[in-house]
């Protein structure tokens, strides 16, 4: 029972640890921001690295998103006989909810991952540590560039993740169950706010933004310098990635909506 104990414990001072300076990395970050001005070269690479590359994969998944959200919805709405709201239900899932929150996440498995395990590699081969020798902080040269990238672009990635949602629930809602167009976008217009649908949206994406490239940024910071320190920070970034966005989902949607 004591030894079960004490593992316990361990394990709790070795999170809060964890913590402090995941922290601690990020005040340095934000520290190292006012520095990106002379940076923008690499600050225009990152963000090409990070968003344009992730296009695809956003905007095929946003495309499939809209068809399913429209198709899934038309069974529902038909049995109420409010087959015209489809648009409604569509842009409302997609900017409130799904936009923000399955962007996040394919931006977790594609460009965080990918950020955990470019600056776990430049650990494991002393790129970090030669880059210190020589005067030059990493934070500054490496982390912060891709921090701000990351901010700057998911809200961007969620946006056209919902653009294009709703454009594949048009085609699935018009094109294949024959609802009118007129009423589609109509009823979108008049029902979807841009203050409570709109900005809570991008709000939402803006926070999953910091979060994700924040957690991406630590764990591969920290990660061991070996192939299977490397590996393991790259999976614990898309496990925890997910695990958060959903976790700030609950308590955002909670504050947006006044439930607590």
């Amino acid at each position: 029972m004591s030894d079960w104990l004490v593992a316990v414990g361990r394990r709790g001072l070795d999170l809060l640890v964890r913590l402090g300076r995941a922290h601690m990395l990020l005040f340095y970050i934000v520290l190292a921001l006012p520095a990106l001005v002379r940076q923008p070269r690499e600050m225009v690479r990152q963000v090409h690295s990070i968003g344009v590359r992730s296009l695809v994969i956003i905007v095929v998944s946003g495309l499939f998103v809209g068809m399913v959200l429209s198709l899934q919805g038309y069974n529902t709405l038909v049995g109420f006989g409010a087959a015209q709201s489809l648009g409604v239900l569509v842009a409302l899932s997609l900017v409130r909810e799904l936009g923000p929150v399955v962007s996040a996440l394919l931006y977790g498995g594609r460009a965080g991952s990918a950020l955990a395990a470019e600056i776990g590699l430049m650990k494991a081969t002393e790129q970090l540590a030669g880059m210190e020798m020589m005067a030059v902080d990493p934070i500054e040269r490496v982390v912060a560039p891709r921090f701000l990238a990351g901010v700057m672009v998911m809200p961007l990635l969620a946006a056209i993740f919902s653009a294009v949602g709703v454009l594949g629930g048009y085609f699935v809602a018009v094109g294949l169950l024959g609802l009118d167009d007129g009423a589609f976008w109509s009823q979108m217009q008049s029902k979807v706010e841009f203050h409570d649908d709109i900005v809570n949206g991008i709000i939402k994406s803006a926070v999953f933004g910091v979060v994700a490239t924040w957690i991406a940024l630590f764990h591969g910071y920290e990660a061991v310098p070996t192939a299977e320190g490397v590996s393991l920070a790259t999976t614990r970034t898309v496990v925890h990635t997910a695990l958060a966005v959903l976790v700030l989902d609950f308590i955002l949607t909670a504050l947006m909506f006044n439930k607590v």
